[in-house]
């Protein structure tokens, strides 16, 4: 009963900031603006671009919130504006590429044992070429498949592909010289 409650109340609420009720959209953008700065920051290194690039995919979600279908969650929603709204920057800022390589391969990325922060996590994986990260955040922390990245960046599979090995395998390589000079081995 309470999730119908709630799934009635978010409704409601939806309804309200399409009729541009700015309570409605103030409670949508409080309850959703710290979630979606982290999914911003996951694609642009600076916390202040990223902030601005959460409020211009902000104002695109209060644009578009009519053509919500409720199919699905109103979160997955609002994050795929915000992903897509820095993926547009990133192409608009850098003029990102991405290097088809035939010979990728999938490394055993996840069996690095390590005691990093998440914030040095954060750091290499901002130090990754633009292309590495974006397909690395699709893919290993958004979820979306390869052909489901091709078509969102207009590229191959296979470069969706190859450009997560790489990243993978330049953060493996990073994680381990972190690691070995937090060790005092390198």
């Amino acid at each position: 009963m309470k999730v119908l409650y709630l799934n009635q109340e978010e409704n409601e609420i939806i309804r309200l900031a399409i009729e541009s009720n700015r309570s409605a959209q103030q409670e949508i953008y409080v309850k959703f603006s710290s979630k979606m700065l982290s999914v911003c920051r996951q694609y642009i290194k600076d916390i202040h671009q990223a902030e601005d690039i959460m409020i211009t995919a902000f104002m695109k979600v209060f644009t578009n919130l009519k053509n919500f279908e409720k199919k699905g969650s109103f979160e997955g929603w609002i994050r795929r504006i915000m992903i897509n709204e820095c993926i547009s920057h990133i192409r608009v800022q850098k003029k990102v590429s991405f290097i088809e390589d035939e010979n990728y391969s999938e490394d055993s990325f996840n069996n690095i044992e390590s005691q990093i922060s998440i914030e040095d996590i954060q750091s290499l994986i901002d130090g990754l070429p633009d292309g590495y990260k974006i397909i690395f955040n699709l893919y290993a922390i958004e979820g979306y498949k390869h052909q489901e990245i091709a078509s969102m960046l207009g590229i191959n599979e296979g470069t969706s592909k190859s450009q997560l090995s790489h990243a993978r395998k330049t953060l493996k390589e990073q994680i381990i010289k972190l690691k070995n000079y937090s060790n005092g081995t390198a």
